[in-house]
C-alpha cells in the first residue's frame, strides 16, 4: 500500500508549488479551511498564485494570510465578503478577481474533476458575469457557457480520514472541499484524525482515496468563528 500520510503541510506540499500555478481551495469562509496547507504555502513564499475558492476567509485568517503577503495574483471567487483586504486589493487594482455565482463556481470545479471542459447556465445571462463569454439560446432560452476548472492542486479539510485516503467531512465543512479535490492534478488534504483502513463505515465515505494523493494530520485545531456586524451596537 502506497504510504499517504506526511508528518507536517510542509512536507505534504514539498515539490508541488512553484509560481504562478493555479490552486482549488475548500472551504466557506473560515469553515472547512485547509489552514495548516495555506500556513505552508505562505511560509514556502511562492507567488502569482491564481485561486479558486469560495472566498478568501477574513482577514489574516486563511487565504487571507496569502492576500496580506501578496502571494495570490488572482482570486475566483463568489464573493469579498468579510475580508478588508481583499476588497482593498480588489478596489485598486492590485489584485484580479474573477467573480462567479456560488453554484457556478462549485458546479465548474465539478465539471473539471469530471473532464468536461465546458457547460451552458442560465446564471448570469444579461450581468457583468457574461462579459466576454459565449451565449447560446436553446429552445428559446439564453444560456452562458461557461469553462470547468481544473487546477495544478487541491488543498482540503476533512475531519476524518484512514490511511488510504478515503475521507469524511463534518456537517457544514463538507462545503467546497469535496468538489475541489477532484478538480486538481493533485489533492492534498489535511485532517483531524487518521484511522487505519476498515474502520470507516463504507457508506459513510464521502471521498473516495483515490481523489487523494497526500494526507496530513493537522488536529489540534483553534476553532475560529466569524463574526458578522451589521450594525452599531446601541448603548448599554
Amino acid at each position: 500500500m502506497i504510504n499517504k500520510i506526511y508528518p507536517d503541510a510542509a512536507a505534504a506540499l514539498d515539490g508541488l508549488l512553484f509560481d504562478g500555478m493555479q490552486i482549488c481551495s475548500g472551504g466557506f469562509g473560515v469553515c472547512g479551511i485547509p489552514e495548516r496547507l495555506i500556513d505552508a504555502i505562505q511560509a514556502s513564499g511562492v507567488r502569482g498564485l491564481t485561486v479558486a475558492s469560495n472566498n478568501a476567509g477574513i482577514d489574516g485568517v486563511g487565504l487571507g494570510k496569502l492576500l496580506l503577503t501578496r502571494q495570490i495574483s488572482k482570486m475566483m471567487s463568489s464573493y469579498i465578503g468579510g475580508n478588508r483586504e481583499f476588497e482593498r486589493q480588489y478596489l485598486s487594482g492590485e489584485l484580479e478577481v474573477e467573480f462567479c455565482p456560488q453554484g457556478t463556481l462549485a458546479e465548474r470545479c465539478r465539471a473539471g474533476g469530471a473532464g468536461i471542459p465546458a457547460f451552458y447556465t442560465r446564471t448570469g445571462v444579461g450581468t457583468e458575469v457574461a462579459k466576454g463569454k459565449e451565449v447560446r439560446n436553446f429552445k428559446g432560452v439564453d444560456y452562458l457557457m461557461e469553462e470547468g476548472i481544473f487546477a495544478d492542486l487541491a488543498i482540503i479539510k476533512a475531519w476524518k480520514a484512514d490511511t488510504s485516503g478515503n475521507l469524511i467531512f463534518r456537517k457544514t465543512a463538507r462545503n467546497f472541499n469535496e468538489v475541489m479535490a477532484t478538480a486538481a492534478k493533485v489533492c492534498v488534504a489535511e485532517v483531524e484524525e487518521i484511522v487505519p483502513v476498515g474502520t470507516l463505515e463504507p457508506d459513510s465515505i464521502h471521498l473516495p482515496g483515490i481523489f487523494v494523493k497526500r494526507l496530513v494530520l493537522g488536529a489540534p485545531y483553534d476553532k475560529v468563528i466569524e463574526f458578522r456586524t451589521t450594525r452599531s451596537k446601541e448603548a448599554a
